[in-house]
C-alpha cells in the first residue's frame, strides 16, 4: 500500500513534467511548412532562432551567477564571524537577517526601484543580481554560520600555529572543510534567485529582461504553447545542470545538517 502511494505521488509530481516536455516537441500551431501535431525539435530551433529569447536566456544566467558569488563571497567572511566571535546582539542580528529574508518582496519593490533607477541599474541584469543577493545573502549567511559552527575551534587555532594567515587559512582549510555547506548555500541562492519574478518584472521595464519575463511575454492571444514548452525545458537545464554539479555536496551537505 505504502509503495501504491509513493507511485501515484510520484505520478502526480512528474505528469505535468511530462507533458511539457512532450509538447515542447509538438507543433501546436500549424505554418506551411509545419502541419499542427507534428512531432520534432522545431519548436526548440524557433526559440533559439530569436534574438530576445537568447538574451533573456543569457541575462538569466548572467544575474544568477553574479548573485551566487555575492552571496558565497560576502556570506562567507559574516558566517564566519558569527560563529566565531562573540558581540553584543549577535544572535539578534541573526534572527533578524532571516526576518528580513521573509519580507514579502513587494513592500520593498517601490523604494528599490527609485533607488536603483537613480544609479542606472534598471534593465540591467547587475540590478537584479544586486537585489537577489539583498534577500539571498541572509539565508547564505544562516546556512554558512551553522556549518563553520559544526568544525571546532582547535581546527583554527592549529592553523593559524602552523603559520597560516587569514586568507590562507580560509582558502587552503575552511572552504575545503566546509565544502559540502557552501554547495548547500549556492543551490539555495541559484534556485531562489533563478525563480523570483516580482523584482524581475519591476526592474526590467524596457530591456534586461530574464527568462521568466521572457516566456511570460510569449503569452498571448494566440499563444503557441509548444514555443513556451520548449523554452520552458529550457530553463530547466541549468537548475538542472546545478543538481548536478553539487549534488555531493548537497548530500553531505543535508546529512551533516541533520
Amino acid at each position: 500500500m505504502r509503495h501504491l502511494g509513493i507511485a501515484a505521488l510520484a505520478v502526480f509530481i512528474l505528469l505535468p513534467l511530462v507533458q511539457a516536455i512532450l509538447l515542447s516537441f509538438t507543433a501546436t500551431l500549424p505554418t506551411d511548412a509545419v502541419a499542427a501535431g507534428s512531432i520534432g525539435l522545431m519548436n526548440y530551433g524557433n526559440v533559439l532562432a530569436e534574438p530576445e529569447l537568447r538574451a533573456a536566456m543569457l541575462n538569466s544566467l548572467i544575474y544568477v551567477v553574479l548573485n551566487v558569488a555575492l552571496c558565497i563571497s560576502i556570506g562567507l567572511p559574516a558566517a564566519y564571524a558569527l560563529a566565531r566571535y562573540r558581540f553584543t546582539g549577535d544572535r539578534h542580528f541573526l534572527l533578524m537577517i532571516l526576518a528580513f529574508r521573509v519580507t514579502p518582496p513587494v513592500v520593498l519593490s517601490l523604494p528599490i526601484f527609485i533607488l536603483f533607477s537613480q544609479f542606472g541599474l534598471v534593465n540591467s541584469p547587475v540590478g537584479i543580481a544586486l537585489v537577489h543577493c539583498l534577500f539571498n545573502l541572509p539565508v547564505a549567511i544562516w546556512i554558512l554560520e551553522s556549518f563553520i559552527r559544526a568544525v571546532p575551534r582547535e581546527f583554527d587555532e592549529t592553523a593559524y600555529l602552523d603559520g597560516h594567515t587569514g586568507p590562507s587559512f580560509f582558502f587552503r582549510h575552511l572552504i575545503p572543510q566546509i565544502a559540502p555547506g557552501i554547495g548547500v548555500a549556492a543551490f539555495f541562492c541559484f534556485i531562489f534567485s533563478w525563480v523570483e519574478v516580482v523584482f524581475a518584472r519591476i526592474l526590467t521595464v524596457t530591456g534586461g529582461k530574464p527568462i521568466t519575463m521572457a516566456i511570460q511575454a510569449m503569452f498571448s492571444f494566440q499563444t503557441d504553447i509548444g514555443m513556451v514548452m520548449a523554452m520552458t525545458c529550457l530553463s530547466l537545464v541549468p537548475g538542472v545542470a546545478m543538481i548536478w554539479f553539487v549534488r555531493n555536496h548537497l548530500a553531505r551537505g543535508f546529512t551533516l545538517r541533520a
